[in-house]
């Protein structure tokens, strides 16, 4: 594969990536401008990382630390690269191995936000799985479920601490149960439309350790024709 040097969109960054695989999506852009940081924010830690997008546009908001993890080392390979050239590995660190090994590399840390856009689809004897296995691991639920993610961000999450992820709209009613049995109650979600005719496909949700109940649903936005997301949420929330 072809590896090729990209704008980071409009964020001052570059990033490399494979031509035919592994690119960021506008998942990670998406969830990376949803995430509100607090100057008192100090850690925070990305789950499912791929190639750094979202610890890169973190950088732009926040001067907090900030632990990523991969699990393929290709990808890794990647990120760790993106995190060199944009001379930001003082800020970030990354690991390469599966997030449920954190305590391996970070015993009993904690952190104030943590981020994730995990794999989206489940795995069933029905379910169509990439005939390249990397894409697979990204994708389905090969390695990790949402489940386990959940409890992981639980675990790992201070008091009050943020959990942020992106999904997609059919699985909210799992990832609602879920925040309730991880007490991460979900308390923010925003709806996306990639054509302004369409239904809403993919879904934001902001979900606070030991919080009480109660989600407020912002605005649907609509990303077609976008030139920028940079502040694309200033107004819906």
């Amino acid at each position: 594969m072809k590896k090729v040097l990209n704008d980071l969109f409009d964020y001052g960054l570059k990033i490399y990536q494979y031509e035919d695989a592994f690119k960021f999506s506008l998942d990670s852009i998406l969830l990376a401008e949803f995430v509100k940081i607090a100057k008192k924010t100090q850690e925070i830690l990305d789950l499912c990382t791929g190639n750094a997008s979202i610890p890169l546009i973190l950088s732009t908001k926040t001067k907090a630390h900030i632990d990523a993890f991969e699990i393929q080392f290709q990808i890794y390979n990647l990120a760790r690269e993106n995190i060199i050239y944009n001379n930001l590995d003082k800020q970030i660190t990354i690991y390469n191995d599966d997030i449920k090994n954190v305590n391996k590399y970070l015993p009993n840390k904690k952190y104030d936000i943590i981020t994730c856009n995990p794999p989206f689809f489940k795995v069933d004897n029905k379910t169509f799985i990439n005939n390249l296995y990397e894409l697979a691991i990204a994708r389905h639920e090969v390695m990790i479920t949402l489940d386990e993610i959940f409890k992981i961000a639980s675990s790992h999450l201070n008091t009050k601490g943020e959990f942020y992820l992106v999904h997609r709209v059919n699985r909210l009613d799992e990832i609602i149960n879920l925040g309730i049995k991880y007490n991460l109650p979900v308390k923010n979600i925003i709806l996306i439309k990639t054509r302004d005719n369409n239904l809403p496909t993919i879904i934001l949700l902001r979900c606070i350790k030991d919080s009480k109940m109660g989600i407020k649903i912002n605005d649907i936005v609509s990303v077609e024709n976008r030139t920028t997301y940079k502040e694309i949420f200033k107004e819906a929330l």
